[in-house]
């Protein structure tokens, strides 16, 4: 017969074994609002931290040093009224996820969201369901919790995040009946809608499969094969120009770069002549961030 204290060692390998899948630093920059008490501000900290770091986004199993390193910086316009419950909010999402044999974390997904509206009352619970709409906030945060979950696995496996970003969808299409900024497809080319629609779309589907190629062939290989791996990169950003020629106000483009700017430029920094100038020539003629890219060129 087992005893009480194997049964519970066993409960906690258990749960250990579905830990959840995200970690992810939650940031409100309150500066602009004219508000007297603050402490709203910093429940709203706490709750969606805790709305993303405790619910199970998938039925994958996460250990502690599996889970995604994400951040989620919210910066709280001025005009709203704490009183009533009412936000409005420009919101900046990152993940990151690490580079094997390396102390490296390579950025996978940063992003810029301007059309964040919701209401929070202070010590209401945040409530989310995959069905159906409840509330603005809790389905921004789960549409980016499984955006950054898609991401990540696609970094890993060829169009690994599929189930994930068709979650993210139908956030989306529930989210669409209640009519708010950000979900609909005429608000605009850099909302939420866009994004999904861009990661969905089949003449794009090659900036998915460059996220693998990127992330699992050239990255993680780089310490071993530094050239080959460059050899890939450069492969990924022809690959990319081809989709930014089809569809050049793309933002699931824009976000490529905003993401892997930097990292580009130091890794294309180094090497060949030739693979220096090409590099350049590509990203200089489809990403308006010309003095980052310089630096390939300079040295």
């Amino acid at each position: 017969m087992r005893t009480p204290n194997l049964i519970l060692f066993l409960c906690l390998i258990s749960l250990a074994s579905v830990g959840q899948e995200l970690n992810c630093k939650v940031t409100i920059n309150d500066q602009q609002v004219s508000s007297s008490d603050r402490s709203v501000f910093k429940d709203m900290e706490r709750a969606i931290a805790n709305f993303l770091n405790t619910r199970k986004w998938t039925s994958d199993s996460y250990k502690n040093h599996e889970k995604i390193n994400c951040t989620l910086f919210l910066n709280i316009q001025p005009g709203n009224n704490p009183s009533i419950g009412n936000f409005k909010a420009s919101a900046q999402i990152t993940s990151s996820r690490p580079v094997f044999h390396s102390n490296y974390e390579t950025v996978v997904l940063n992003f810029a969201d301007r059309d964040w509206e919701f209401e929070y009352v202070e010590s209401q619970p945040l409530e989310f369901n995959d069905n159906s709409y409840i509330t603005n906030l809790t389905s921004m945060l789960a549409y980016y919790a499984y955006i950054v979950i898609g991401m990540d696995y696609d970094s890993f496996s060829e169009l690994g995040g599929s189930p994930y970003f068709q979650k993210a969808l139908a956030v989306l299409n529930n989210a669409q009946s209640a009519g708010r900024v950000g979900w609909q497809a005429l608000s605009g080319t850099r909302n939420r809608y866009a994004l999904i629609e861009n990661i969905n779309n089949p003449q794009m589907i090659d900036l998915r499969k460059n996220t693998y190629r990127y992330h699992r062939l050239a990255l993680d290989t780089y310490d071993k094969t530094p050239d080959t791996s460059r050899e890939i990169m450069l492969d990924v950003i022809r690959t990319v120009k081809k989709v930014w020629t089809i569809n050049p106000t793309s933002i699931f483009v824009i976000s490529f770069f905003d993401t892997k700017a930097v990292e580009l430029t130091n890794i294309f920094s180094e090497g060949s002549v030739s693979i220096k100038r090409d590099a350049y020539d590509i990203l200089t003629s489809i990403d308006s961030k010309r003095t980052v890219y310089q630096k390939i060129v300079s040295n």
